[in-house]
């Protein structure tokens, strides 16, 4: 299986510092960039779009991990699919035929992963949805802003995909996103969480000690 994978999540960093930032992190093994790109029209919040993700590529080695937030992401996998994104993964709400956009993903040599809202009951994720899947992004929090608290009931959700798992013979990774804390990280890799979003506990580190916090939550 998957080692623990921390992502953090640059909506809590300081953007005018992202790229010292970001260096702090090179070199971390099991270590991704989480990229939450909003368009104001999913979810309430607007944060950046392809130009910001492109610039963050030419940047860092790091692998980048976009959680798209909007009502079009086929249209911006089209627009950045070229960027060396590790995972693309979009909201299963958002679209009519996740299947057929799982595949297109996976087709450009991209990570394919699709994530449900707090109230959207897990087994909306098919067999067959799945068994095209490369993560499952299970939000622990409402989508559209960090700083969140975390909701346990995802907590369930990902032990039933941990059962989906191992029944259907598959390799997906499960990911857990909001609230993540040394305390939540833990509950989260108890119920088979093996990649963990964390924001505002990681960028929010006293002296800019990301590494720290990093390693108390793997």
């Amino acid at each position: 299986m998957h080692p623990v994978i921390i992502a953090p999540s640059i909506l809590s960093c300081d953007f005018v510092n992202i790229e010292p930032d970001l260096k702090v992190f090179e070199g971390e093994d099991n270590l991704w960039v989480h990229l939450d790109i909003m368009d104001g029209h999913f979810v309430p919040n607007l944060t950046f779009g392809s130009p910001i993700v492109k610039r963050i590529s030419q940047i860092t080695k790091l692998p980048l991990d976009a959680h798209l937030m909007v009502n079009n992401p086929e249209f911006h996998l089209e627009v950045m699919k070229d960027y060396g994104l590790a995972n693309f993964t979009f909201h299963f709400e958002a679209v009519s035929n996740p299947v057929e956009l799982l595949k297109k993903i996976k087709s450009y040599g991209i990570g394919a992963g699709i994530s449900i809202k707090p109230g959207t009951p897990v087994n909306v994720l098919t067999d067959e949805i799945l068994k095209h899947s490369d993560l499952i992004l299970v939000m622990s929090v409402e989508p559209g802003f960090g700083g969140q608290s975390f909701m346990p009931n995802s907590l369930e959700k990902s032990k039933t995909l941990v059962k989906k798992r191992d029944y259907l013979s598959l390799n997906f990774q499960i990911q857990i996103d909001g609230g993540i804390n040394e305390d939540t990280a833990n509950l989260a890799k108890e119920a088979g969480v093996n990649n963990l979003v964390a924001g505002s506990y990681v960028f929010k580190a006293p002296e800019r000690d990301f590494i720290s916090r990093v390693n108390s939550i793997r």
